[in-house]
């Protein structure tokens, strides 16, 4: 699963994304999040903010995959009392840029990815998705619905690689659910028609499989859609991927929940 930017280049759509999170979250800290019913915008800070802190804690050290678990509760606490959650969330996306950057290129560190890069570009590029998709969920709440994908500014690139990280790194985990009820193998292709990227997935019995490229000629299922339309669409945030042959879809928003 290798990363298709630059560590710069995640660390700066981060920071972008928590400017535009905590932007489309003024003054509606109450409201609902179309694209997380379970949360209100409030909720949807502390959550993002108490990731950076976490991830920041991993990245210097200060936390290993047992502590880590702990500390979550105490940071989201933080961000549901204070204030200005906001200004928290941007407090916290700052540490992590400087944490990230601080930290050398050869960093050993856990991360909890199949595949995954090395951990300093890995932490960058799981903490930039992860910021990005919560940004689209602030915009939800502003709008009061489900955007479009045009509406979320999300580079081509980035969504791109964002499709590669959630069909290669999470889909593939041994913990997912991602396997058909009768073992057979179901194949599918997706294509993001707007930068000639192309993925294969095989879902059956045992952890899904997924290689880039459109290695199936004729597969059971195809998804298509740019790639700000897919990577929303596979984030369960969107549902402008057009879809042709057997249900995948569907299959994928019951089974795939996306955790650490």
């Amino acid at each position: 699963m290798p990363a298709s930017l630059e560590f710069e280049d995640y660390v700066d759509a981060l920071y972008a994304a928590a400017e535009r999170l905590s932007e489309h979250s003024l003054d509606i800290y109450d409201h609902d999040v179309p694209t997380c019913p379970e949360w209100n915008v409030r909720q949807l800070l502390a959550h993002t903010g108490m990731v950076h802190r976490w991830a920041a804690g991993i990245v210097r050290g200060q936390l290993d995959a047992r502590t880590a678990a702990e500390a979550t509760d105490g940071f989201e606490v933080d961000g549901m009392l204070v204030d200005d959650t906001g200004g928290w969330l941007l407090a916290g996306a700052g540490d992590l840029a400087d944490a990230l950057e601080e930290a050398p290129i050869d960093l050993e560190r856990f991360f909890f990815l199949n595949d995954a890069p090395p951990a300093r570009l890995a932490w960058a590029r799981r903490q930039c998705h992860e910021t990005t998709i919560h940004a689209v969920d602030g915009l939800s709440a502003q709008m009061g619905r489900v955007p479009d994908a045009d509406r979320t500014d999300i580079d081509a690139d980035l969504a791109a690689d964002g499709i590669d990280e959630v069909l290669r790194g999470f889909a593939t985990r041994e913990r997912e659910e991602l396997r058909t009820s009768s073992g057979e193998t179901v194949s599918v292709v997706i294509e993001a028609t707007d930068i000639g990227r192309s993925w294969t997935l095989r879902l059956s019995g045992e952890p899904a499989v997924c290689d880039e490229g459109a290695t199936e000629d004729e597969p059971d299922a195809r998804l298509r859609g740019t790639a700000t339309q897919l990577y929303l669409g596979l984030w369960n945030r969107g549902d402008e991927i057009q879809q042709e042959g057997v249900d995948v879809l569907t299959f994928w928003r019951e089974h795939l929940r996306i955790e650490w």
